[in-house]
């Protein structure tokens, strides 16, 4: 079934549009964007190249995909966004390009829900199946790891990470790295405040597999002493955790000092 698009849309020559996509009424497509099967853009939706999307992506409306990034050192050269199969955006969700500066490149992994007015800047590398709600915001740089999700007017700081698992609260201003997890409210501009329990049992984590990251998080938040005493306290519940290794990793790499 060959691509269907409205007659008010405009495809630029040299854009790659497989076949079953549907391009909707006023969209415009860039000459440098490749969709795969089965994607939809609603009414109004706009994307520019290089992008590459995947199949069975939903663009509901006004979206603005594949822009020029928001970066007074970028001069025009050539960066990308690449986003994967089975995401739904909502109503003006924005995501932009790379940078030369960064990695070149912005990327959304798979089954990924975007609602309204999400903002997704240059060089963010999201995972699969993670949430983000109402006007939630990525700056430049940010990295957001598998079933992370953002509630509602979450603002996350240039170059950090949130870890996956980590549940951030409506309207926390997230300026450290998050651990996988982690559950953060908004508190003098949000705190951890224990871990996504609730998410974990929804996903199939047994209940000691929880006590053990429950264990883990007193260790780094609750249990006092310096941030070496707590890799110390971790290492010893690595050694019968994979997940602990993985929260562990976490508090051994990263650019942003760690939310703590």
């Amino acid at each position: 079934m060959a691509a269907r698009v409205h007659p008010s849309a405009v495809v630029e020559a040299g854009a790659r549009l497989a076949d079953g996509v549907d391009v909707g009424p006023f969209c415009f497509i860039g000459a440098d964007v490749t969709v795969d099967a089965g994607t939809v853009f609603g009414p109004h939706c706009s994307v520019l190249g290089p992008t590459r999307i995947g199949r069975d992506n939903r663009f509901v409306g006004h979206c603005a995909i594949g822009g020029d990034p928001q970066d007074k050192k970028f001069a025009g050269e050539r960066s990308e966004l690449e986003i994967g199969d089975a995401n739904t955006f909502r109503e003006f969700v924005t995501i932009n390009r790379g940078t030369a500066t960064g990695s070149g490149r912005t990327r959304i992994g798979n089954d990924n829900w975007m609602l309204a007015y999400v903002h997704v800047a240059h060089d963010c590398d999201v995972g699969d199946h993670c949430i983000f709600s109402n006007n939630a915001t990525l700056a430049g740089h940010v990295r957001v790891g598998n079933h992370a999700i953002l509630s509602g007017f979450v603002g996350v700081h240039q170059f950090c990470r949130i870890g996956a698992h980590a549940f951030i609260g409506m309207g926390a201003f997230v300026n450290g790295d998050v651990p996988p997890f982690v559950m953060v409210a908004q508190d003098d501009y949000g705190r951890p405040r224990g871990i996504n329990a609730e998410g974990l049992r929804r996903r199939g984590f047994d209940p000691d597999r929880i006590n053990t990251i429950r264990r883990a998080y007193r260790a780094l938040y609750v249990a006092g002493g310096s941030l070496e005493d707590a890799r110390t306290k971790l290492a010893g519940i690595a050694a019968e955790s994979d997940d602990v290794r993985e929260l562990l990793d976490f508090v051994n790499s990263g650019e942003r000092p760690l939310l703590r």
